[in-house]
Formats: structure tokens, C-alpha cells, sequence
């Protein structure tokens, strides 16, 4: 992923109004280990329902907001953007609202993502022993490699179709 900047991400929002959008809480960018991200998820400190998501989409940096719970669920959902269980981390529900007139409208779309949006991590760590069926080095970075690209193109899909709204 290229390395963000708070303008660059403030920018970018396509599904909120330029005032919610000066008003999220962005993370220390300056931490960010860019090379092993597929997109940038956190957690807004001061309001703790809003999430955020950047990504780039089709050449450009695409961020969206995203209402969620405050703590993850009880039980185990499958996250549709990096289709991970892993014990410990949870699947939360998210609603994304639409971009343009149709989420000024209140319409939103809905899916369910890993509540702490770490998926870059999940498709990149080292597969479970119940997973493992080869020990082969080039069949396992296969395998780390479809699951990144899988990643990539579900949370496009999803950033498109809000920014479609």
C-alpha cells in the first residue's frame, strides 16, 4: 500500500461530508508498516462506533466510514473481506452509509469484517495446523498470495459500491 498522510486521507473520503471527514481521529500514520497493508482500518478514539477504512481504488485513495459496535460481538462471524477465523479475533457487522445523494438519503450498505480491520494481517500469518496440508515453500506462498489477492479485490468491491452509492 502507498504511505498515507492525514491530507491525503481526509481527502479521500467518499461517503462523508468534509466536516466529518476534519473531525476523525486518523491514527499514528508514522507507525504504519505500509508494505504489509492491503488497506488502513481503525478505529475512531473519541467516538468509538465510527470506524474508517482507506484503500486504493483504481489508482486513487478511497476512504470510507463505517458504524460498528464499540466492542466485537460474542460469537463468531466469518469476515467477508478476508474470510478469516482466528481464535480470539472477532467479526463485527458494519454499515458503511452510500456515498453521494442515496446516503445523504440515510441509505447504507452492511457486512461483516474483522472487528479490530486488521485483515491485512490475517492473510499474511502463518497458516493454522489444521490448515496446514503441505510443508511446500512455494505452495504455501501461493496460498498467502491468493488469499492477499482475495482480500484486495472483496474490500474493493465493497469500497465501490458505496462510493457508487
Amino acid at each position: 500500500m502507498i504511505p498515507l498522510t492525514d491530507s491525503l486521507i481526509r481527502s479521500s473520503f467518499v461517503n462523508a461530508t468534509k466536516g466529518e471527514a476534519k473531525r476523525a481521529l486518523l491514527p499514528d500514520l508514522d507507525a504504519v508498516d505500509w508494505e504489509r497493508l492491503d488497506l488502513l482500518g481503525w478505529q475512531d478514539a473519541k467516538r468509538p462506533k465510527l470506524h474508517y477504512v482507506s484503500l486504493e481504488l483504481d489508482g486513487e485513495v478511497a476512504t470510507i466510514q463505517l458504524r460498528g459496535a464499540e466492542r466485537p460481538p460474542v460469537k463468531k462471524l466469518l469476515c467477508s473481506w478476508c474470510e478469516d477465523i482466528v481464535d480470539g479475533n472477532r467479526a463485527a457487522s458494519f454499515v458503511a452509509p452510500l456515498g453521494g445523494d442515496a446516503g445523504r438519503r440515510g441509505n447504507t450498505i452492511g457486512t461483516a469484517i474483522c472487528a479490530d480491520l486488521r485483515c491485512s494481517r490475517n492473510v499474511r500469518r502463518a497458516p493454522s495446523s489444521y490448515e496446514l496440508r503441505s510443508e511446500d515453500p512455494a505452495l504455501l506462498a501461493y496460498h498467502r498470495e491468493q488469499k492477499i489477492a482475495g482480500l484486495r479485490e472483496r474490500s474493493t468491491r465493497f469500497v465501490r459500491a458505496v462510493k457508487a452509492g
